[in-house]
């Protein structure tokens, strides 16, 4: 199993701090997450099935009816590579790491685009090119025009676009998903998430948007009953809820500046609506530093990289600030 934010209980039992005691920014999750109200017992006592809404509201939001609802995107991704023919796979990294892992156990070869742009990888000449847009954990972004036309090279070469748009919900105009498995980009998958954005991750609901073929193959893998009815419907509400959305995408965008201006003296900055990567040769000693002060952030070990979601409330962001003080005057 590979490692991932949230290991919260974990961390407790290392550095010897009770659960609730921490500050958990490892996951990128927002913290003011949709308000789920009560759910219909008709949700819980009945097997799931589709004409709920669901993939109606999912439509609306997303702009694309070519789509099917799975238990997080986690399960797509481990899913897809077994759908299509095994060939190289050109993957612009650092990305979310089970990408490369399930294709490898598909039995794919993976070509490795460190920090590449998509024309570089386009380039390469692979049937296949997999990308986070935004970034997983870099928060690099790629151009929409630039991801449309790869879109269209690929297809006249017969390949494949494969696009992860887990953290893009506040800024949906950078949107490739309105086009996946449409006529004028059928050989486009995209990833959707409910877990970041709406802050519903232990739903785990996503969507796979493709091709009808693609989509059918899915659906008969993953089986009956995917997504449990409850998180059908809280997933549905949700999608529903453009009030909600609309205050959302502006405080997030303005809380992820803040936290930029917070990290920028440490090193390299980037940022997303919900988290923002630094780089900096310091990154081990900062995150143990962090850690043992009761706040969690994401490490990854190939890249001298933290990933650092949003702090919650007024408090959280003082805490913060404060570990970031301490830190540079030791």
């Amino acid at each position: 199993m590979l490692e991932h934010g949230g290991r919260l209980r974990e961390a407790a039992t290392h550095y010897q701090i009770p659960r609730e005691n921490w500050l958990d920014l490892s996951t990128g999750i927002n913290p003011a997450a949709w308000p789920v109200p009560a759910l219909s017992m008709d949700c819980w006592q009945r097997l799931p099935e589709s004409g709920d809404g669901l993939e109606e509201a999912a439509a609306a939001y997303y702009g694309n009816a070519n789509l099917l609802p799975v238990a997080g995107s986690q399960a797509a991704i481990q899913l897809l590579p077994m759908l299509l023919p095994r060939a190289v796979v050109a993957c612009i990294s650092p990305i979310y790491a089970e990408h490369p892992k399930a294709w490898t156990q598909a039995g794919h070869r993976l070509r490795f685009l460190q920090n590449a742009l998509l024309p570089r990888a386009l380039s390469a000449a692979t049937p296949y090119v997999l990308l986070c847009n935004p970034n997983n954990p870099t928060a690099d972004r790629h151009p929409l025009a630039i991801a449309v036309d790869a879109a269209k090279q690929l297809k006249k070469r017969g390949g494949w676009l494969i696009v992860d748009e887990a953290f893009i919900d506040a800024t949906p105009e950078d949107s490739l998903t309105p086009l996946a498995g449409t006529d004028e980009a059928p050989n486009l998958i995209v990833f959707r998430s409910l877990g970041k954005f709406f802050g519903l991750a232990g739903a785990r609901v996503g969507f796979l948007f493709a091709a009808p073929d693609i989509r059918h193959k899915m659906a008969e893998l993953m089986g009956p009953w995917a997504v449990a009815g409850p998180a059908r419907e809280a997933a549905r509400r949700a999608l529903q809820d453009s009030a909600w959305q609309n205050a959302m995408r502006p405080q997030l965008l303005a809380a992820s500046q803040r936290l930029l201006a917070l990290l920028a003296p440490l090193g390299e900055v980037k940022a997303t609506a919900l988290f923002v990567a630094l780089t900096t040769v310091h990154s081990a000693e900062l995150h143990e530093f962090l850690a043992a002060r009761g706040i969690l952030t994401r490490r990854f070990e190939q890249q001298p990289l933290l990933r650092v979601g949003l702090p919650g409330n007024d408090a959280e962001w003082q805490r913060l600030a404060n570990g970031l003080s301490n830190w540079t005057t030791r």
